[in-house]
Parts: structure tokens; sequence; C-alpha cells
């Protein structure tokens, strides 16, 4: 059965993941992929072994095409193989954030409709406590599974299959099915699970153009994050290769960066910080470090650059879109997110989606020229995909400038979020929380400053009478 493709589509073995791995794994057999927290190493071989086999025990446990399967673990090797696992199945992979519990966590349970998830062995206990909906099995990675009313729990060598030949699929994967559902903070609301198909993530993957073959990307982001998805992708699409760290820790970056070979990373807010509050050293200049996303592109990207000698790059982008805006090298505007890169069309619009004049605020709006190359919706919310698709251009819900130059600049979030170490946290969520709280009455989420940059989370909160609370709660 062979597939119609839109001439601007690429074909499946150059954005379709299993297609990629099986490339990679043919032409590259022996070629370093990824490099593991715990050491462990995969070569482009490893990586189709790998796949494969937890392809075989996922569809041995009964997972078929088209079906979400939860992946509630830490960056690392098995992050990784339960994700390409269950692409290669033409399954739907729906990673979960760590830090999720109570109605958080038991609200992405019911919107990703799955019966199976896969999960660190020190979270299952946190399932215990809330509505599971349609999940009846949990494989527990790291340790035993803890025994929970209702729920088959699993050990982590349910998942050890036959890493040789691949299951057969119903369909070929095409580039439009669903690749991942991925939660994205709820600022108006719960978080929404954006459905996510191959063409998307391809799209966004080879949005920077400063990548290519000989790169090693640092995924120093989760992931459940798209900033920790698109650097896996990427390196997939290019032929490069993947240095995974738990997440971001400012003594270790510089020694992992040497050690590892890392020439591209992200750096989200903070994080610049961070390393420029080290203490200088004689071989700052000294590392294979040669780009780094830069967001946002502050008052400190000049100090970074001149004190480690990195290109830096700046975007625009979020969970829904691919990267639409993106700048050169070394923006010479403070600020500048860059300009609309091929392939995308972009407006800033008041609230009735007329555009407005250069220098005003407004909502960026996004549509593609290529078909699938944005989100196709939340899962279970037609609601909130209307919303968010009216008029025929994707509504971001942040708010921007243009200036005279054609230079774009992120003012804000038009909706009522936090932004706290590079993650958009929804204060509707996190009152949701506290007011679950047997003895809070009233609660209010709001930001603060952070010190360095961003904000930290103060949730305010007034007491039923006769109450009392320790904090720590």
């Amino acid at each position: 059965m062979s597939l119609h493709l839109d001439p601007r589509m690429p074909p499946p073995e150059a954005c379709v993941l299993r297609d990629l791995v099986e490339r990679r794994a043919r032409e590259t057999p022996d070629r370093l992929f990824a490099i593991f927290p715990d050491g462990r190493r995969w070569t482009c071989a490893d990586a189709l072994r790998e796949a494969t086999a937890a392809a075989n025990a996922l569809h041995d446990l009964g997972v078929r095409q088209g079906e979400a399967v939860l992946s509630w673990l830490p960056n690392g090797a098995d992050a990784t193989r339960v994700w390409f696992g269950l692409n290669f199945l033409g399954a739907i992979y729906a990673p979960v954030n760590l830090a999720y519990r109570g109605r958080l966590l038991e609200h992405v349970v019911a919107v990703s409709d799955a019966r199976l998830m896969v999960a660190h062995a020190d979270l299952v206990p946190r399932l215990a406590d809330i509505r599971r909906e349609r999940l009846r099995s949990v494989v527990a990675i790291g340790g035993d599974p803890a025994p929970i009313d209702g729920l088959e729990g699993l050990a982590a060598d349910a998942l050890d299959g036959d890493g040789a030949t691949p299951p057969p699929l119903v369909r070929p994967i095409a580039p439009w099915d669903t690749q991942s559902i991925i939660f994205t903070s709820g600022t108006t609301g719960p978080s929404k699970g954006v459905l996510s198909s191959y063409m998307h993530l391809y799209s966004m993957a080879t949005a920077a153009p400063f990548l290519g073959p000989t790169d090693r990307y640092m995924v120093n982001l989760p992931m459940f994050h798209v900033g920790g998805t698109m650097p896996v992708t990427a390196m997939l699409v290019h032929g490069g290769s993947i240095s995974v760290v738990e997440a971001f820790d400012t003594r270790s970056f510089w020694p992992t960066v040497r050690e590892t070979g890392i020439t591209t990373t992200i750096l989200l807010g903070v994080m610049a910080g961070f390393l420029l509050k080290q203490p200088e050293a004689a071989d700052d200049r000294e590392h294979p470090l040669k780009s780094v996303t830069f967001i946002p592109y502050n008052d400190l990207a000049a100090p970074f650059r001149a004190r480690f000698g990195c290109d830096l790059f700046s975007h625009f982008n979020m969970t829904e879109v691919s990267m639409p805006i993106i700048s050169q090298a070394n923006p010479a505007t403070p600020g500048s997110a860059g300009r609309p890169r091929p392939g995308v069309s972009v407006r800033i619009v008041d609230e009735n989606d007329c555009e407005v004049a250069d220098g005003q605020v407004g909502e960026l709006v996004v549509r593609t020229d290529c078909p699938w190359a944005l989100n196709h919706g939340y899962a279970k919310d037609p609601e909130a995909t209307a919303r968010a698709w009216r008029n025929g251009w994707f509504h971001t819900g942040d708010g921007l400038r243009r200036n005279a130059d054609g230079d774009y600049f992120f003012v804000d979030r038009m909706k009522d979020a936090i932004r706290r170490r590079g993650e958009n946290i929804s204060s509707f969520e996190v009152e949701s929380e506290v007011m679950a709280h047997p003895m809070v009455k009233e609660a209010a989420v709001v930001a603060v400053p952070n010190p360095v940059a961003e904000d930290d989370v103060m949730a305010v909160v007034a007491l039923k009478e006769g109450a009392s609370l320790d904090p720590a709660e």
C-alpha cells in the first residue's frame, strides 16, 4: 500500500520515526547515536534493536497501531526506548510530567485514553489515589511496582521483547499519523494534550538552519516536552547524535559538554544566568559547543557569547507550532526572536483577528504551506481546538510585536501563566491543587520575580475558620 503525499511533504523515510531509525541503522550501523546519563551508549544499530525489542514487547502487551500509551519516565535510555518502541508500532507516545500528581495526573490519564502506562517505580504510588479511567496496567521501571487495587503491576522485564524483527503493521505509518500527545501548560484551564503528527515534529526539528550530521545535541530538557523530543528527532533527521542528561545542572554542564562532545543545545531562562555566575576559568572557550539556542535573547546573550565563544540563535516556539520564527546567528537587535522562516505565514492580530500595526502588541497567529506541519488539535477537547484554529489560523495565545525592520519580539503570554525555569506554569492548575487541601478556603497563585530571571511561584492562601496549616503541606 503506497501513500499519496503532498509534493511539499517529505517521504516517510525522512520524517516517520520507524523509517528514520531503520534508515540510519542501514546506512550507518556503527555510528554513535546516543549517550545516556547512566553510561549506556547506542549506535544506530543499537537504536534499531532497542526500538524493535520494545515494540515487540508492547505488542505482546496488547498495544496496537493508533493507540496511546502513557510514559512517565525521567530522561534516559528507558524513556527513549519506550518512545521509539511505541512509534515502531504506529502507536502514540503520551509522556507525563514527572511532577504531576493528584488531579493534574488524573486529567492526563483521562485525556490520553490509555490502557497501559510505563512508569518509574518511584512514581507508581501516585496512581493509587486518583481515578484511572481506562488505565488497567503499569510497567514499573527501576523497582517493583507498588500494589494498587484494580491496576495490574508488571515488572520491567515485560518490555524485554525480541530485538530482531519488528512486528508487522496493519498499514504503513503516514507522516500525518499522530506520533505523540504532549501535555502543555493549561493557562485557561487544565493542561491540554497537543496532538502532534510525524510531519509536525519533523517540521520543528528541521526549522533550525544551523544543524547538521556532525552535531551532537545535548538533550537537557524533559522528554515529556517538545524541548526534549525535538532534539532527538532533529538528530535522527540530520544523521547526528544526542547526549541525554536527566536535567540541566550548572556544575556538570561544561564537563558533560567536553566529555561527550556536545556541539549544540538549548538554554532557557535562568540556565545561562547560572552558567555566567560560575567563576571564570582559563578554559572557558575550550569546548566543542558551537551553537546555543538562547531563549529569551536578553541582556545575558552578549556576555555569554563573549565569555564562551558560541554562536547564539533565538526563536519563537511552543508545543503546538513548529518554530515559525527564528533568528540568524547572534542577532544584533536585543530581544529579537527573529523572523518567519520559509514555509510559514504569521500575523499579529487584535481580538477580532485584524492585523495590528508595527510596534503594537497583538496575538501571534500562524499557518504553514505544508499540510500537518502544525498540531492537529487537542486530545478530547474539540472546543479548545476550534477556538485555537479559528479563521484558518492557529492562535498561539502569545503577545508579540513586530518592528519596522520585520523582527518579531515576544512580549508576554496573553493568558494567565507563570514562567519558571523555562516552563510555563498554569496558575489555574496550581490553584486547583492548593484548593483541594481540606483546610484551604481560597487560594491565588501569582508570579513573583526570581533574582536571576523569570518567575518564582507564590501561593496566597486563606484558611477555613479555625484551621491551621503547615506551608510544607
